[in-house]
């Protein structure tokens, strides 16, 4: 009779796949500390105040997610009580899609370690649709590799894990006689039977019919603040979740009468308004955070600190500008919808959402009412990052981009091109401003700069000018120099030209970037970007208004400053008619809000839990949660931003984003 070495075999399957489950966790663990190392600064500042059991309990819950999600397959192969899958051929494959599978989740974390740092959390699947357009991103992502080699070889590292530690079944079907049969598929079936109720908890995070799937906003459970739910969370389970998510639901917190009586985002001007007519030029700079600016930060280094950005230093002495400035996003797809239409990024980008088909209008768009042309300038591909698209869609008559630079005959496109991403500022901001020359007045205009940004170089003709000083690790201060001395030569330019006395400039960030100060890295040092208003005819009073300032602030300030007499829809307020007690800034990160007025910042989950209430102003550093000591403040802060949401939440599924 034939060999039977059945008995080896019967149990060795389901063994093997836990065996290199426990792998997979393993893999995710060290992934896990790659990402914190990698950003250790920003991750690490509130571990004294961590309870670490819930921390490695949060990871654990969303690892388990994930794992399960990504291996589903490789578990039915594995587990699927048939005795074919014995064989060599199908072990065989089910070992590649298994090592395939975590292997691009270990790709995955390890390349969010890197990009946490533009975003200050876990990538979505929306970052899909947010570099669609983009045709470079080959030569970007081989930069990094390179900056990043050590992420490389320990990816590499893992990968070769899961190949070698990789755990095959144990024998081989040879010969069946009915015992071995029955017990056989017995094991098999009950094995199956576990798994696939332990899988559906796993997946979504519990077992009670109480407990619905878990998102990426339920890692702030784990921790104290929203920046820390990337350590809890992992980048395949933030993908995962995202896909096709229905990123806007009405909570219903008030009736309609109740709503309206908090908060409106419908502005309507005053009949005493007097109209200005002048023109609107707005610079978004890229990555320009408020840090680099000197003139903002006269403390930092107890003083000495002299920042990166001399010339915007003595612009700001004629300028009008605020004590705290924000912007409402982390991404660059976050800056066009807040500053040019008065658009906050609520869970996910606004651009790449389904509401960025409704009807949409913004400082150009209502400008177009009052008689002015207008025109968004960016230096990159067109269609780059959607801003072309989103440009069409909030009002602008023209757009310029690297075609059209291109094809100007008084600039060599090709010479330059920055040979990544897009034309150097130097050059785009002199073409932006003898552009502005052809055009009528009144006039209102954009321009989107972007050197100062990856692959953080400068043009070769400066590479000994603006230079990484010594013991200087932050790459990014010599593009933020560079592109300070473009605005200065953009300035110089303007002055000469026409326009230039009836116009009011202003000046913002899209977002921040790499921080080298404590400061700044905080909930809300990661979202502080200047915001600076320049009028030539110095009718605006120049100085620091003791106020709270945010990108979607500029809107209703630039439309009312103008004497524009239309109703318009904008969720900011006019920062030189509103009261400095009463503005405010909002934001989303992780699933969390905060919303800081008057003294205090709040956290309020998307589960409308309230997590922390802090003095912001005294405890920047946010040490000190004093939920549930400050009364009526808390109550009243809770209740505003509740109906900032909801009011933002109806006008985006009613598609009420214009007054009609």
């Amino acid at each position: 009779m034939a060999l039977i070495n059945l008995r080896k075999s019967i149990i060795s399957s389901p063994v093997a796949f836990i065996c290199n489950l426990i792998l997979v966790y393993i893999m995710y663990a060290i992934c896990r500390v790659a990402y914190l190392m990698e950003n250790w600064t920003a991750l690490s500042e509130g571990f004294d105040s961590l309870s670490w059991t819930e921390v490695v309990k949060g990871c654990l819950l969303f690892d388990t997610s994930a794992i399960l999600y990504t291996n589903a397959v490789y578990a039915i192969m594995m587990l699927i009580p048939l005795h074919y899958k014995e064989t060599d051929v199908w072990q065989n494959i089910a070992k590649w899609l298994y090592i395939i599978i975590n292997s691009v989740c270990i790709i995955m974390n390890l390349a969010d370690a890197v990009y946490f740092q533009y975003t200050g959390r876990r990538t979505t699947s929306s970052v899909f649709d947010e570099f669609t357009h983009e045709s470079n991103l080959g030569s970007v992502f081989g930069v990094e590799l390179a900056h990043h080699w050590y992420l490389v070889i320990l990816g590499l590292l893992l990968i070769a894990g899961l190949f070698f530690l990789y755990v095959k079944p144990k024998g081989k079907l040879q010969f069946w006689d009915k015992k071995d049969y029955l017990s056989y598929y017995a094991i098999h079936i009950l094995c199956f039977g576990l798994y696939i109720p332990i899988t559906v908890c796993g997946m979504r995070g519990g077992a009670t019919t109480a407990v619905r799937p878990i998102t990426i906003s339920n890692a702030n459970q784990y921790v104290n603040k929203p920046v820390e739910a990337a350590l809890v969370l992992n980048t395949p389970f933030s993908m995962i979740r995202t896909i096709n998510k229905n990123v806007f639901a009405d909570p219903k917190y008030f009736t309609r009468e109740e709503l309206d009586a908090i908060y409106s985002p419908v502005h309507i001007p005053a009949d005493s308004i007097v109209a200005k007519k002048k023109n609107v030029v707005v610079l978004i700079l890229e990555s320009f955070g408020r840090e680099y600016i000197g003139a903002y930060n006269k403390t930092l280094d107890g003083g000495r600190y002299k920042g990166y950005t001399p010339f915007v230093d003595s612009l700001m002495q004629h300028s009008a500008t605020f004590e705290y400035t924000f912007c409402n996003g982390r991404k660059s797809v976050d800056g066009m919808p807040s500053i040019l239409s008065s658009i906050p990024r609520f869970i996910e980008p606004f651009i790449l959402t389904p509401a960025s088909m409704n009807a949409v209008s913004g400082i150009a768009g209502e400008l177009k009412k009052f008689g002015y042309y207008s025109a968004f300038f960016h230096g990159a591909e067109n269609g780059s990052m959607g801003f072309e698209a989103f440009a069409k869609t909030s009002g602008y008559d023209d757009y310029f981009g690297r075609t059209e630079y291109d094809e100007d005959k008084r600039f060599n496109g090709e010479q330059d091109f920055d040979g990544m991403w897009a034309i150097w500022d130097e050059e785009f901001l002199q073409f932006y401003a003898l552009k502005m020359n052809e055009m009528k007045q009144p006039f209102m205009t954009s321009v989107f700069t972007a050197s100062s940004h990856h692959p953080y170089v400068v043009p070769d003709r400066y590479k000994d000018i603006y230079i990484d000083e010594p013991g200087d690790d932050n790459i990014m201060h010599k593009c933020i120099r560079y592109t300070d001395h473009a605005l200065e030569r953009f300035f110089q330019t303007a002055k000469e030209q026409p326009w230039y006395d009836n116009t009011i400039f202003v000046l913002t960030s899209d977002h921040t970037n790499m921080s080298s100060y404590p400061e700044y890295q905080t909930e809300l040092g990661l979202v502080c970007s200047p915001i600076i208003f320049f009028d030539p005819s110095q009718e605006m009073t120049p100085g620091v208004y003791p106020s709270i300032a945010q990108h979607i602030d500029i809107m209703p300030t630039i439309l009312n400053y103008l004497g524009y007499d239309k109703p318009y829809v904008a969720f900011g307020v006019d920062l030189f008619s509103t009261p400095s007690h009463e503005t405010w800034m909002v934001g989303n990160n992780n699933g969390m809000y905060f919303y800081a007025k008057g003294d205090y910042v709040i956290f309020f989950s998307e589960e409308s839990v309230m997590k922390g209430i802090y003095n912001f102003k005294k405890d920047w550093f946010l040490k000190n949660n004093l939920l549930g000591t400050t009364g009526n403040v808390e109550k009243n802060l809770e209740t505003e931003l509740k109906a900032l949401i909801q009011s933002y939440m109806e006008r985006m599924i009613e598609d009420k984003l214009v007054v009609k």
